[in-house]
């Protein structure tokens, strides 16, 4: 099993672009997921109740497959089997990535099938290619016990939404990042301590500044190695890709190359984008780590 990619946080329970992923899919009828009722079919349409949201109240287990590959969809089906069995302790989704190419590239995704397990909006574990049903079963089982009391439950037990938190996350769903920055800035001014919304307001920052970013900003920046400008895009745009550890590197190569008050800046950037990300996430403490021996 590997572990997944680095999410952009907790917070980002919107940080997807949502804008984008309401967008009305491609016209077409596409080919049912395997698994029958069980398995809950994800489209752009419906990507944040069933996965985002529906991840706060039990584990999500989304499996990226095609029906081109019939491993992927004997994979779901063994999923599907799990699910009925467990009767709503989580809840498994589909992803079509030939469909649903955006939410495919949201994940970052190399091959079908790959499975992603969502808590609270955030990717907690996820593997690559198809696994035996006794593997899926342990694998189902490791995922409960770490998510055990930490989620809402799905039934009428739980917790009620803060009404200005629900009206936050509204804005996120429908991509008004502007009002949702505002939203949780307000929620900051009466609880400055709150965790969700000192996330949100940062991450929410970094996906406006990072998705205005040009797409071809890795190359520019490859052509022009010391230009400072060009280094942040890049390093924005790689960690949207989920590549976290190059967006990184990248910056502490810039590091290396500049003094004074450039390298100052590049270093506050680089605390920044740590700072998107849980603190114990092995690719933040190699990092922090390069980072130390860059400066010393």
């Amino acid at each position: 099993m590997t572990r997944p990619r680095p999410s952009i946080g907790p917070a980002l329970a919107g940080a997807v672009d949502l804008s984008a992923l309401k967008r009305p899919a491609a016209s077409g009828e596409a080919a049912p997921a395997p698994g029958g009722p069980n398995v809950t079919e994800v489209t752009e349409a419906n990507f944040e109740a069933e996965v985002l949201v529906r991840s706060g109240q039990v584990p999500v287990v989304v499996v990226l497959w095609s029906p081109r590959s019939d491993a992927s969809a004997q994979l779901t089906e063994t999923f599907a089997e799990l699910a009925s069995a467990d009767g709503g302790k989580w809840s498994l989704a589909a992803v079509n990535v030939d469909t649903t190419p955006r939410i495919a590239q949201m994940f970052g995704i190399q091959a079908v099938p790959t499975v992603v397990a969502l808590a609270g909006g955030q990717p907690i574990a996820s593997f690559q290619g198809p696994q035996p049903p006794e593997q899926l079963r342990r694998w189902v089982d490791s995922l409960l016990e770490a998510t055990a009391g930490k989620l809402s439950g799905s039934g009428e037990e739980a917790e009620q939404v803060d009404p200005a938190l629900a009206q936050a996350r509204a804005h996120l769903d429908q991509g008004n990042f502007d009002e949702a920055l505002k939203a949780y800035e307000a929620i900051l001014e009466a609880q400055p301590n709150h965790p969700e919304a000192k996330g949100a307001v940062r991450q929410i920052g970094f996906l406006q500044r990072a998705t205005a970013q040009r797409p071809d900003a890795v190359e520019v920046a490859d052509a022009a190695p010391d230009d400072i400008e060009a280094a942040f895009a890049a390093a924005d745009v790689e960690i949207l890709a989920q590549q976290v550890s190059a967006a990184f590197d990248r910056l502490i190569a810039l590091i290396k190359r500049t003094a004074g008050d450039d390298r100052t800046k590049v270093r506050t950037r680089l605390i920044e984008l740590f700072e998107l990300f849980d603190p114990a996430d092995p690719e933040v403490i190699a990092g922090r780590r390069n980072l130390a021996n860059a400066l010393y």
